[in-house]
């Protein structure tokens, strides 16, 4: 089993490496026509038709998903909060197969295991994406958990504390300074996502240096509808 899983791991990096050299690009030809800058405008005017009630995805069929059912190739990769009042595919006005998805309560990246930065990276080794959006939003419960319990010292039940654990940094990143105590953590919180996309080796870091992948963080307003992108 364990010669199994090394083999399995070994192939799965000689794919993502041939991937990656092939024309100093990454994966499939369709996204390889799209720049990293060309798709984050694509997800501006996306906003912008959402906050103007112009959608021009509005509804989903069957057969919209009918021509991906052989494969793939998202344009980008987001890593969101699992908060039901936050879908990326409706906020950037996307269509079906746009985006590749990863959600989970915080849009934690440092310390949330393989499984949020093993998905990131298949969605960039074998699937092609070009850019990374950490979306966090405002009044997100799992960062006022972690700034409320901080600042009460007390614990959590559950799986609840280990979340809460892993926003700890950029809650206590942001006491003491100016301006609101939950915005403020909501923010770091999306900027150490992005820090740590940036860094993380061995597929992200290298096309991040070289201007292939590009890793930007945004909050979404609820009550407007804006994403707030973050320099």
């Amino acid at each position: 089993m364990r010669s199994s899983t090394r083999s399995s791991r070994r192939d799965f990096m000689q794919r993502s490496g041939a991937v990656l050299s092939a024309a100093g690009l990454v994966g499939s030809q369709a996204a390889q026509a799209r720049g990293p800058d060309e798709v984050l405008a694509r997800l501006v005017e996306g906003n912008k038709r959402f906050t103007e009630g112009k959608l021009v995805h509005p509804g989903r069929r069957p057969e919209d998903f009918a021509p991906l059912a052989e494969g793939q190739s998202p344009h980008t990769i987001v890593v969101g909060c699992a908060d039901s009042r936050v879908s990326p595919e409706v906020v950037f006005d996307q269509g079906v197969g746009d985006l590749f998805v990863v959600r989970v309560a915080g849009n934690v990246v440092g310390g949330a295991g393989p499984f949020i930065k093993g998905s990131v990276e298949f969605a960039v080794a074998e699937l092609g994406a070009r850019l990374i959006v950490v979306l966090g939003h405002e009044a997100c419960g799992a960062v006022k958990a972690a700034v409320t319990h901080i600042d009460a010292n007390d614990t959590l039940p559950g799986a609840i504390r280990d979340l809460v654990e892993v926003i700890r940094p950029a809650a206590q990143a942001v006491r003491g300074k100016p301006g609101d105590k939950l915005e403020n953590a909501i923010r770091a919180n999306v900027e150490l996502g992005v820090e740590r996309l940036k860094t993380l080796d061995p597929i992200l870091s290298g096309l991040v240096k070289k201007g292939e992948l590009k890793v930007v963080g945004a909050v979404y307003e609820l009550r407007t509808g804006l994403v707030r992108w973050l320099a």
